[in-house]
């Protein structure tokens, strides 16, 4: 069973009076217009935070349409469904509230993509729904901002690339974060702080968080050990100082599901990690060391409750976020690097034009949206997917054309 594309909407954005939702909103607004070749709608449970959203946006969205669902609404998200192809949701921490939408959408064939980042959750949902999407066609896509657009998308490119120049894929790939200017989401940090808190209070979270393969089908798996950066290491590969990088325990599940999800296309024992760079020689040395005692202060501070009160007050608050110019102001730079079994070596550059919590987040949610209603075959079987496993070559098409992402090759040997 597929959705029949005689719906009311190709996309409806649930929770558009978010931080995230708002930005994702003016992006859809300015991009694609209202009632012209994109039929989409705004949703939420509040009607005055929702005409408020309106009204700010000026004149071109005095015409958009508005449903009203709350995220524990199940008749209420089930109409929503039944209108749209497709729902993008930045409703969040989703392990709280998203699960009514995606059963939702699982029972109604309604294709969907969120920014969760919470891979307890995650697994759960394919665990619970999987057998009934692939029955309905829902195709749910989790994990389509900054975790894990670039990195999914950026190993998939790279992949690409090698198979063009070497003739194999790569069995090894590193991301190496260089620089990233903009702030955690408000959403993110609340999600982390959840997870933190269930894995504190639950032995068996705590040993799912350290399998790189949990959200991979049953059947896949490595004899190989997985790399993984638990604290400051030196690079030779950029002769730099690395730290451990907050978002490379959902980027690296999602790579390796993806991964799965071709047939094992990058190899049974591709191995893959993230981390990021802190710059050579002492100072570098010593930003990787204060990173990883951050971090690791953050993490412990989150899952105690005496702490966990004191950490709330420091954090953005999911709906808070950085100014329109501080997120234009915003950039990053991720780098690739990929080893064949035969010892060749690429190394490929990942780019975004805003920062990455916010402006880029939306961006890329957007045309993941836009690439599901649009792009993918109507044949193409349901199921729970990943950007890259999925949305694949022409998700890259819409980042790079519209998202303000470059994606490239800076060296071969």
């Amino acid at each position: 069973m597929t959705k029949s594309a005689e719906t009311t909407y190709d996309l409806v954005v649930f929770g558009a009076t978010s931080f995230v939702g708002q930005i994702l909103t003016r992006y859809l607004l300015d991009t694609y217009g209202v009632g012209q070749s994109v039929k989409w709608a705004i949703a939420g449970r509040s009607e005055s935070k929702l005409n408020t959203l309106k009204s700010g946006l000026g004149e071109p969205a005095k015409d958009l349409p508005v449903i009203l669902a709350d995220a524990s609404d199940e008749p209420a998200l089930k109409v929503m469904c039944e209108q749209a192809r497709v729902i993008i949701s930045t409703v969040g921490p989703y392990a709280l509230y998203g699960e009514p939408l995606v059963q939702a959408c699982v029972r109604t064939g309604t294709d969907y993509c969120d920014l969760a980042g919470e891979v307890q959750w995650i697994r759960k949902m394919v665990e619970r729904y999987e057998g009934e999407a692939k029955s309905s066609g829902a195709r749910i896509v989790h994990c389509c901002g900054f975790d894990s657009i670039p990195s999914d998308m950026g190993v998939w490119f790279l992949q690409n690339q090698a198979e063009q120049v070497f003739g194999a894929p790569c069995c090894d790939v590193r991301m190496r974060v260089k620089v990233a200017k903009g702030e955690f989401s408000g959403g993110t940090v609340a999600s982390m702080m959840n997870v933190a808190k269930e894995a504190a209070a639950d032995p068996k979270l705590r040993k799912e968080l350290a399998n790189p393969f949990s959200i991979c089908p049953p059947e896949h798996r490595s004899e190989i050990r997985q790399p993984s950066l638990r604290g400051a290491e030196f690079d030779k590969t950029f002769n730099v100082w690395l730290a451990p990088f907050v978002m490379g325990a959902i980027n690296t599940r999602v790579v390796h599901r993806s991964n799965a999800l071709q047939d094992a296309r990058y190899g049974r024992e591709f191995t893959y990690d993230e981390a990021m760079m802190t710059g050579s020689g002492t100072k570098g040395r010593l930003a990787a060391y204060a990173i990883t005692g951050g971090l690791a202060a953050f993490l412990t501070a989150s899952a105690i409750k005496p702490t966990r009160w004191l950490v709330e007050k420091f954090v953005p608050q999911p709906g808070e976020g950085p100014s329109p110019e501080a997120q234009k102001s915003g950039f990053y730079d991720l780098r690739f690097a990929g080893r064949t079994e035969d010892g060749k070596t690429i190394i490929t550059r990942v780019t975004g034009d805003r920062d990455p919590g916010y402006g880029s987040t939306g961006k890329m949610l957007g045309e993941a949206g836009m690439c599901l209603a649009f792009d993918i075959p109507a044949d193409q079987p349901g199921g729970f997917w990943t950007p890259a496993s999925l949305l694949d070559g022409k998700l890259m098409e819409r980042l790079t054309s519209k998202a303000g992402l470059t994606f490239e090759v800076v060296e071969t040997r």
